[in-house]
């Protein structure tokens, strides 16, 4: 990808390798700034400059203040946003047909479509038939619980059904690179947990693919992430990549660890400045994320 700074994530075809590490690169992001607004005095620095390397299968865990980009960076990313500066190259297979899935923390699924097909909807558009789409989603359906309601709409769902059903329709296409914008923050505690220990099991299972997944919640990304990043206040930068020190398979029983709860901390205390930072800013100022999440 060039250096243009209009320019959004860009798919490269080809391998190349983490550094001090033997595994492909899947995502580079190299200087990355996002500016929202085109007036000097009012603009808002949401993002950057912020690099970031990820590994083909890793598992990658985002966490920061409210407001300083985390979402922004994801949605650049997906090429939905462009970078006011610098650049994000996604390494794919040259055989792929889907590089990067999203799933958005609104559920983003069309009311007027039944379950499965809007599970088989991202393979409808690749021009597969609704036949074929409709029974390579049904494996998703089943794996995700939702094989009993195929025929059912969006609004007879409860909210954690309808982002299983978000989720089913990401991993049909077989995306390289599965997007997750904090997925699960609008549940409440208790099925927020059952949804966390349900993508584990998936993703050790059977889908180890390349994922960045953003959360507020330091507990789901050490349940779920191979390496937390952690970021700054607005604007966002990185302040420290951590590597997760839980061997894998995991199970929901590495909660109920002393060892889990220590390391926990240990991410509040890289975290707790930051967001100090954000909440003194939003006393002075009285503004909030100013856009930026």
């Amino acid at each position: 990808m060039t250096s243009d700074a209009a320019r959004s994530a860009a798919v490269a075809w080809g391998e190349h390798v983490v550094e001090g590490s033997s595994a492909p690169i899947k995502i580079a992001a190299r200087g990355v700034e996002r500016h929202f607004g085109a007036d000097p005095g009012t603009a808002v620095h949401a993002l950057g400059p912020f690099d970031l390397d990820v590994a083909e299968g890793e598992f990658v865990c985002v966490v920061g203040p409210s407001g300083c980009g985390k979402s922004t960076f994801l949605r650049i990313v997906a090429g939905l946003l462009r970078p006011s500066k610098g650049d994000v190259e996604l390494y794919a297979e040259a055989s792929s047909e889907t590089p990067v899935a999203m799933v958005f923390q609104d559920y983003s699924i069309y009311p007027w479509k039944t379950v499965e097909r809007n599970v088989s909807f991202g393979l409808e558009l690749r021009g597969v038939s609704k036949k074929e789409a409709v029974a390579r989603g049904r494996h998703w359906l089943e794996r995700l619980g939702l094989a009993d309601f195929a025929k059912a709409y969006p609004d007879t769902l409860s909210g954690g059904m309808r982002q299983r059903v978000s989720i089913a329709r990401a991993l049909t296409v077989e995306p390289e690179i599965l997007l997750m914008d904090e997925p699960f923050a609008a549940l409440d505690a208790q099925l927020r947990q059952v949804l966390q220990d349900e993508l584990l099991d998936i993703w050790q299972s059977e889908a180890r693919r390349t994922v960045v997944f953003i959360t507020h919640s330091l507990e789901e990304a050490i349940v779920l992430g191979d390496r937390v990043v952690v970021m700054s206040a607005r604007p966002g930068t990185l302040v420290q990549s951590v590597d997760v020190p839980f061997a894998r398979p995991r199970t929901p029983e590495l909660r109920a660890q002393a060892e889990f709860n220590d390391f926990k901390n240990e991410l509040w205390q890289l975290l707790k400045g930051e967001v100090e930072n954000y909440m003194e800013t939003v006393r002075a100022t009285g503004a909030g994320d100013g856009g930026a999440r």
